[in-house]
């Protein structure tokens, strides 16, 4: 855990967050970023593209078909040249001196689009 304490937010604050679970469709290198890895993700009603540093943590093909939870409403923003539309949410933690990154995934099936709250 980071060492800085994050600021408290209020309930409301947290109600902004539109948090949905995802199924992961496509998964590919960048052709830019060594750390990184394009997404391809199915929301339910519409298609995106999620850019991740999961590289070095997970393999590709662990992650093809895994449903995840996201954050949809997060402004789009540019990752070596190719925009990410939602981010994804993962733990982390250090074994030893290795960091471990386990992304976070709903404990039964559940359709692409479902709300998390």
């Amino acid at each position: 855990m980071d060492d800085q304490a994050k600021p408290v937010i209020s309930y409301d604050d947290f109600c902004k967050l539109d948090l949905r679970v995802a199924k992961i469709t496509a998964v590919s290198d960048h052709p830019n970023a060594d750390k990184l890895l394009i997404l391809e993700i199915d929301l339910g009603t519409e298609q995106r593209r999620i850019i991740a540093g999961l590289k070095e943590h997970c393999p590709p093909e662990s992650l093809l078909g895994k449903n995840i939870v996201v954050v949809t409403n997060l402004q789009p923003r540019k990752m070596r040249g190719l925009e990410s539309n939602a981010m994804l949410l993962a733990a982390s933690y250090m074994d030893g001196d290795e960091r471990k990154v386990v992304v976070i995934t709903p404990d039964a099936q559940i359709p692409p689009g479902a709300e998390v709250s």
